[in-house]
């Protein structure tokens, strides 16, 4: 259940799998606007295995060198997209949301996707079903119903906002201030997305709106951050408070029911790789049940899969405290240098 990118992906799989599968999508359509994604080599050759990698690429465009920066522009370390593709043989593309969901969903027989419908008995759902996949996203209901409110969200310290400029821009990266941050990548000729991040008490209300508040933390950083800001009004602006899933997961798989994505590995966007994560998981699930008896291929799955999401959620969280840091920037500035030696996870 769940047809977001997650629950589509494991779709086509299990189709092509020789399995009959129907996706229970509580929204009534797929969404028209969206930000950007990194898509990256990893996720690229799982969407190749399943016959619809040459269409997300088409409908993206691979990303640029970019930098982390300081507030005066001034480089923290360069992000070097050669070096990815030198070792993985293409770099991250950028795919905006709504085009990588059409892209999976077109990929799929009419019908397989039934919008407006949520699920509300999960018992009954198993009972009906030889597999049930809870794919529906962060506040996942199929994770509540079997293991409680143990294995919940918790607030990262701060809130972001994101949105798509009218703004032509050569290159992206992030730039870090003091419990503050702001990023740019472009999407296309004439589109920008960016992002904006303000440690902040969980549910902070600000005393001014929005577009105020962001300049007033935000206005005096190097361009193109001030003309983002100025195009405020037109950017599709939506904000949220950054949650992970805490404490992690002791298995993604409870009898007939796995759980993939942000359902079973909630993480905070800094290393891009949410998206990245939940594709993986998809294929993987469709894999591991192709030929297999239920139960074994759903152990296989959470064998494969339970660690490396769990070890890249903590990384992600890790970056988030480091990246938010509001003193010790010189300590921060030199750790983020260190890693990224290491290369990024692609």
């Amino acid at each position: 259940m769940g047809g977001g990118i997650g629950g589509l992906t494991t779709a086509i799989g299990l189709l092509a799998a020789g399995w009959q599968v129907t996706v229970y999508e509580r929204g009534q359509a797929l969404p028209p606007t969206g930000t950007g994604l990194g898509i990256w080599p990893s996720a690229l050759r799982a969407l190749d295995a399943l016959g619809v990698g040459a269409a997300v690429r088409a409908v993206g465009r691979p990303q640029g060198d970019g930098a982390i920066r300081r507030p005066d522009g001034r480089p923290i370390v360069p992000l070097d997209m050669d070096r990815i593709r030198a070792k993985h043989g293409e770099p991250v593309h950028l795919v905006p949301r709504p085009a990588l969901l059409r892209a999976l969903h077109d990929a799929l027989p009419t019908g397989t996707v039934r919008f407006g419908s949520p699920v509300e008995d999960i018992t009954a759902l198993r009972a009906d079903h030889d597999v049930v996949i809870g794919a529906d996203g962060i506040g996942s209901r199929v994770r509540a119903a079997l293991l409680g409110d143990r294995h919940g969200l918790r607030y990262a310290g701060a809130t972001v906002w994101r949105g798509t400029a009218d703004l032509d821009i050569s290159t992206g990266g992030e730039t870090w201030g003091s419990g503050a941050r702001f990023g740019v990548t472009p999407q296309g000729p004439g589109r920008t997305n960016w992002y904006a991040v303000l440690t902040v008490p969980e549910n902070h209300r600000f005393s001014r709106p929005d577009a105020d508040e962001l300049r007033r933390h935000f206005g005096d950083w190097h361009d193109p951050i001030p003309a983002v800001l100025d195009r405020y009004a037109t950017s599709d602006v939506i904000r949220h408070d950054l949650y992970h899933l805490a404490p992690a997961l002791p298995s993604y798989v409870l009898g007939n029911v796995a759980l993939l994505g942000d359902a079973a590995h909630a993480m905070t966007p800094d290393l891009g790789q949410g998206a990245c994560q939940a594709i993986i998981d998809g294929a993987a699930l469709a894999e591991c049940l192709s030929g297999a008896e239920v139960a074994d291929g759903l152990l296989a799955y959470d064998r494969l899969r339970r660690r490396p999401t769990q070890r890249m959620a903590a990384a992600s969280l890790m970056v988030n405290r480091l990246a938010q840091a509001r003193r010790w920037h010189f300590v921060r500035d030199t750790a983020m240098r260190l890693a990224l030696s290491f290369g990024p996870p692609a």
